[in-house]
């Protein structure tokens, strides 16, 4: 079997909502080859332009619309996996309800890669909505904006997407593209509603409504799709903003349940003061994922280990909080020190022991998570 050239979206079923894709489709590729049926593959990394679904796959991927349709395990209908023996196995299947013995696909979704090799995916998809809103609401206390988030939720209003930018973050996009954002805002955040025009409507008018109840200093819907277009490259250009302006960032995904969003920020800002970093903030606020990155030069030793120092209690914080040290990136290699600590080592073990079941020769991306 090659793998090199498994780049194929083999089948779009449109009375049944589903796609059959190979692992190497791009997911930008995939969603415009969607458009044109009117549907869409609602996970959306922020990586787009070149993740394919086998790494999206194994990586259980989020994104920013992951508030309101879930990640990418809610999206996987069946699996063909290639195992390490070379068998060929098929997870799963076409239908949406399926409880024919264990539920074996979802050991795959989220492995990294460590048990096996995707090489066929069925996909459930949905209708593209009729209609979508985009409103930026403007704050000038961080943790304010952190509380917004729930308060929307909490009054049953469930955008598809609610993203976080602090001030730092806003005044570093306006450098490399000015857009008009809130350079002397503490914080900003983004909404999108969508679904039939007159749903979008009202939550829109409610999300106006809630936010200024809850500390917005200015709230604005975007006039059109242009300025809505505008808005959400801002957010895409975030991460290249954090990354463009220190010689090393320490960028964490950790995620806490929505409440503690205020709470989790408020802790950065004092780690951040108590050992004298930069800590920059932004993510998907709508399911508690935040990044806070710290700015630092892996060169300096002594500015280095500060940073260590302050990304080992931005860990410990959210834990404490009752979250969890990755919400979307996996743990790889970088947070291996913090998977063994955090986790039940009865859980490792059951891990390892799957591990040891499936790769005896552990020839599938070795090393990774434990």
């Amino acid at each position: 079997m090659c793998f090199t050239k498994m780049n194929k979206i083999l089948k779009i079923d449109k009375e049944n909502l589903t796609a059959t894709v190979e692992p190497g489709v791009v997911l930008q590729d995939l969603t415009l080859r969607l458009m044109k049926e009117g549907l869409f593959f609602p996970p959306d990394p922020q990586s787009f332009l070149g993740a394919t679904m086998g790494g999206i796959i194994a990586e259980n991927a989020g994104g920013p619309a992951c508030v309101k349709y879930g990640v990418t395990k809610q999206y996987i209908l069946g699996l063909e996996v290639v195992l390490a023996n070379g068998d060929i196995i098929n997870l799963g299947g076409r239908t949406l309800k399926n409880v024919v013995g264990y539920d074996l696909i979802h050991i795959f979704i989220s492995s990294e890669g460590t048990l096996g090799i995707i090489s066929r995916a069925e996909l459930k998809l949905n209708p593209l909505p009729k209609a979508k809103k985009t409103i930026m609401a403007v704050y000038s206390d961080v943790a304010v904006a952190g509380e917004s988030v729930f308060r929307v939720l909490e009054n049953g209003v469930i955008p598809d997407k609610i993203e976080f930018l602090d001030n730092w973050v806003i005044n570093r996009i306006e450098e490399m593209m000015p857009m008009g954002l809130p350079k002397d805002a503490d914080a900003v955040l983004l909404f999108e509603c969508d679904g039939i025009p007159e749903a979008v409507e009202k939550e829109t008018e409610q999300i106006v409504e809630i936010t200024k109840k809850y500390g917005a200093v200015d709230v604005r819907v975007a006039k059109d799709q242009a300025e809505a277009d505008k808005y959400w490259l801002a957010r895409r250009a975030g991460f290249a903003a954090v990354f463009g302006k220190a010689p090393t960032v320490l960028a964490e995904d950790v995620t806490v349940p929505r409440g503690q969003i205020p709470n989790l920020i408020k802790k950065c800002k004092a780690i951040a003061k108590k050992y004298d970093i930069e800590i920059v903030i932004l993510g998907h606020a709508g399911d508690g994922n935040l990044h806070p990155s710290i700015l630092t030069d892996v060169n300096n030793k002594e500015a280095y280990d500060r940073a260590l120092k302050g990304l080992d209690e931005i860990i410990e914080s959210t834990v404490e909080l009752g979250g969890v040290l990755s919400g979307e990136h996996g743990i790889g290699l970088e947070k291996q020190k913090f998977f063994r600590r955090v986790i039940d080592p009865n859980v490792i073990n059951l891990m390892k022991g799957i591990k040891q079941l499936v790769d005896p020769n552990n020839i599938m991306n070795p090393g990774k998570i434990w």
